[in-house]
């Protein structure tokens, strides 16, 4: 079941019956942590990284040739030609990874993450698992990908972690107004959004509690097995889950 990922296949099939025809305000971009009983590999790309010669700073000299910029994994993702070839490029592997909660503190663990795409009502839309030391905005373009081609939806909202031209740029791209929360790295100077736009930003809770309740109620602070596969597995139950309990009640 877990090679085959039926799971995932049932959920989409849900998503696609159920939402597909539902015009959805908000789609509420984020990851959550997944700990991990399992032994953690070296970081993704550590057995292939090749020492780079140093260059001289400064422009080259006359006759000088140098080899091109090596692209951003974001900047494959833009101009990658289909959704599998994304997916490909993401790490899978158990490692470590740390990440800022919603208290401001910097929280450690070993496993994975999973990057959720949430609609109006908690409803998840599209899931991605990945390395736990993966950045989140290294999913965003394949999962904005994925939940375009199931639901159609107005707003992508943000927090700081997805502040980076090209997310934006995809995010307009499928015909989206992309609200992403400014990274204060990257801006010296945070700038306050609009009324408007911070109130369809406040929405975005709804990521926050759909996580939440993924990992207290269904499963996900409980993963026993072992290997990316599985992992999804075990996650996929807990999606299904809440899924279905939530298309009940808001039908209710």
């Amino acid at each position: 079941m877990a090679h085959s990922e039926l799971l995932q296949r049932v959920h989409a099939a849900m998503i696609e019956t159920h939402q597909r025809r539902r015009l959805v305000g908000h789609l509420s971009r984020d990851a959550a942590a997944i700990a991990a009983r399992e032994k953690a590999t070296r970081k993704a790309g550590d057995a292939q990284r090749v020492e780079k010669p140093k260059l001289k700073r400064g422009r080259p000299r006359k006759g000088e040739v140098r080899p091109a910029k090596e692209l951003t994994r974001l900047q494959r993702q833009a101009a990658a030609p289909d959704l599998a070839t994304m997916l490909a490029d993401l790490p899978q592997v158990c490692d470590f990874g740390c990440k800022r909660n919603s208290d401001g503190k910097t929280q450690h663990w070993k496993g994975y993450k999973i990057h959720i795409d949430w609609a109006d009502g908690v409803i998840p839309i599209s899931c991605v698992l990945s390395s736990a030391s993966l950045n989140d905005s290294q999913v965003a373009i394949p999962l904005a990908t994925m939940s375009a081609s199931r639901v159609v939806n107005l707003y992508d909202l943000m927090d700081a972690a997805y502040d980076a031209k090209e997310i934006r740029e995809h995010s307009v791209r499928l015909g989206h107004v992309p609200i992403i929360d400014a990274n204060p790295r990257r801006n010296d100077t945070r700038p306050e959004m609009e009324p408007a736009r911070q109130r369809r930003y406040d929405e975005r809770t709804t990521a926050e509690r759909g996580n939440a309740r993924l990992k207290d109620e269904l499963g996900g602070r409980t993963v026993r097995v072992r290997g990316a596969l599985k992992v999804m597995a075990h996650l996929m139950l807990g999606i299904l889950a809440l899924t279905a309990d939530q298309l009940i009640r808001l039908s209710g």
